[in-house]
């Protein structure tokens, strides 16, 4: 217990950030440079188009903004570094000035190194920073690092999912990761936690990872949770990713309640907005 990181204690350390989740639960905002992404594909594949929209979710709340230049939907086909490259770095040189943190969602070590050079203040990992390049990538910068949970790989993480204790092995995953990183030197207060909502999970799997979030939590790193427009809310809602919105607050909200320091939302300006009654009443 006396190794636990308390995320109360302190902000997380991000590049020139620091987010203060003490204080509030933080919005991050999604941006996708991707054409193939499953809720808003190819709406921002010009580089006016994506800073604009970046800056329209500043605007609205975002605490901070998630880029993603190469799309992890389920069944998604990699793309090679030199085309993620081409999609992501103007868009970070573009918001180099930016007044809140830029978080890049990548997996190859080469972006990572690449999108730190041109400004990053976090990188989400979908592979939880397992491999020694991901790991070598980030460790000598002060950026923020996302360790999110996944089984299997983007191309195939949802054929058939299974898990013994969905939570119990999450949350293994993510403490042996967190850990990991630690022992090699990362400062506890640059870590973040995503148990991975959708990837490699079943809707069953993602209620129970919900449901129980506070295991989550007890890990010690702040918790960040992506549920927006996903799978899991067309599923219980029966509705098209652009009309999941209300659906996607009600998830935030209830994640938030079960100890989410961070939601990565589509839809800033409701998040926030609901947020803000939220923390009244609390």
């Amino acid at each position: 217990m006396s190794e636990r990181f308390d995320p109360f204690a302190r902000p997380v350390l991000c590049g020139r950030f620091r987010l203060d989740v003490a204080r509030r639960p933080q919005v991050m905002g999604i941006v996708n440079l991707t054409p193939d992404s499953f809720s808003d594909g190819g709406r921002f594949g010009s580089l006016g188009a994506a800073v604009d929209h970046a800056w329209r979710l500043i605007e609205a709340g975002a605490d901070l903004i998630d880029v993603g230049a190469e799309s992890t939907r389920p069944g998604a086909t990699p793309i090679d570094v030199d085309e993620e490259g081409r999609r992501l770095l103007p868009f970070l040189r573009a918001l180099a000035d930016c007044p809140v943190a830029i978080s890049v969602d990548t997996r190859k070590p080469a972006i990572m190194r690449a999108a730190l050079a041109a400004g990053a203040s976090m990188i989400n990992d979908v592979e939880g920073f397992a491999s020694w390049a991901a790991r070598d990538a980030v460790s000598a910068s002060d950026c923020g690092l996302c360790v999110m949970h996944m089984q299997g790989a983007p191309e195939t993480m949802q054929a058939d999912p299974r898990y013994v204790d969905v939570v119990d092995e999450v949350a293994a995953f993510l403490s042996a990761r967190v850990r990991t990183l630690v022992d090699e030197g990362v400062a506890r207060e640059r870590i973040l936690v995503d148990p991975g909502f959708g990837f490699g999970k079943t809707h069953a799997h993602n209620l129970d990872l919900l449901r129980r979030l506070d295991a989550i939590v007890a890990l010690g790193p702040p918790v960040l949770v992506g549920l927006s427009r996903k799978g899991l809310i067309g599923t219980l809602t029966g509705r098209s990713p652009i009309e999941r919105i209300a659906g996607s607050v009600a998830a935030a909200l209830l994640a938030v309640e079960r100890g989410a320091q961070i939601v990565r939302v589509h839809d800033v300006a409701e998040t926030v907005d609901a947020l803000r009654v939220w923390d009244a009443i609390r």
